[in-house]
């Protein structure tokens, strides 16, 4: 029971930034129909601003807790800023172009955005492995027995906690607001919508600055948790989002959040009963069987064709 609720917490907190990232793969599909795989490399440069940050504001453990957390704030405010200005880029000079030409098109644009990311990064800042030594350190121990202690660290509770407030965050600015309505026109009509007097290009460039936001905040919290990034990142963690977000239900907000925790989950629980070496291979396997079952994902809606 001590060696599951260990596992259980290990997989909250990595499905809780895979549940991040998939919600800007989620809401861009959802608006304009389109899969942004330069997403995960957003995530990715995301991570690498946020370390930027980290190293020239000279955070460390020895930081002072109401300095450290303070400090952890204008990071991931930077991190959030600068990596809403890349999402705003690559929408407004790869994407928007494209949006009237045929599907396939946007499709091989972000593939090839995603390829210049990496490569951008790689010559920028290096193909070494970029470590930084733990900022957040200490924790809680919750149960012990025949030696086995379940441990929660403090990186972890500020990672769940902060995904939950994000997450009710923007699904109260989808509902309540708005650019909220607006999103929502877009998804339904973009036509009737720019018809109705809502500027579809700002719309569709605000959703790919908040899902970029998002993963900046994803990223930031991948170098405080696993102290490790490069520039390749972005594809696997992305790969990963992507998954959840077609498990949630791609188009649903709860639906990525749900699918990140599930994928998280699924990861950890096998890696740590069976073979660390398939645990990808579970999460797919285990996509693929979901979906015959429910073809539009756990909590996603069926597509009506408008005739």
């Amino acid at each position: 029971m001590e060696y599951f609720t260990q596992q259980l917490i290990n997989g909250v907190t990595l499905g809780s930034i895979y549940g991040l990232i998939a919600i800007g793969y989620t809401m861009v599909y959802g608006i304009i129909g389109m899969i942004n795989f330069a997403h995960g490399d957003i995530f990715m440069v995301g991570s690498f601003v946020g370390l930027i940050a980290l190293v020239v504001l000279g955070v460390s453990a020895a930081t002072p807790f109401f300095l450290l957390i303070l400090a952890l704030l204008v990071v991931i405010a930077i991190a959030m800023a600068l990596t809403a200005v890349w999402g705003w880029t690559v929408e407004r000079i790869a994407y928007r172009p494209l949006r009237g030409s045929f599907r396939l098109a946007p499709l091989i644009t972000a593939i090839g955005m995603s390829i210049t990311l990496q490569n951008f990064v790689q010559i920028s800042q290096g193909a070494r492995v970029k470590p930084v030594q733990p900022i957040i350190t200490g924790g809680y121990s919750l149960m012990e027995k025949d030696g086995f202690v379940v441990q929660i660290s403090n990186i972890q509770i500020i990672i769940v906690v902060l995904t939950v407030i994000l997450m009710a965050g923007f699904t109260t600015l989808i509902s309540k607001t708005s650019l909220g309505r607006a999103q929502r026109a877009c998804e339904q009509d973009a036509r009737m919508a720019s018809l109705l007097g809502i500027n579809v290009d700002r719309t569709i460039s605000l959703t790919f600055v908040m899902g970029a936001a998002l993963a900046a905040v994803a990223g930031v919290m991948f170098v405080l948790y696993y102290g490790v990034i490069d520039f390749y990142i972005g594809f696997l963690a992305g790969v990963k989002a992507f998954t959840a977000a077609v498990l949630g239900g791609i188009g649903s907000l709860p639906g990525a959040m749900l699918g990140g925790l599930l994928i998280g989950l699924i990861e950890t629980f096998w890696s740590a009963y069976f073979s660390i070496e398939y645990k990808d291979v579970a999460a797919f396997s285990i996509l693929v069987i979901a979906l015959i079952f429910l073809p539009s994902g756990l909590l996603g809606r069926p597509e009506v064709e408008k005739v």
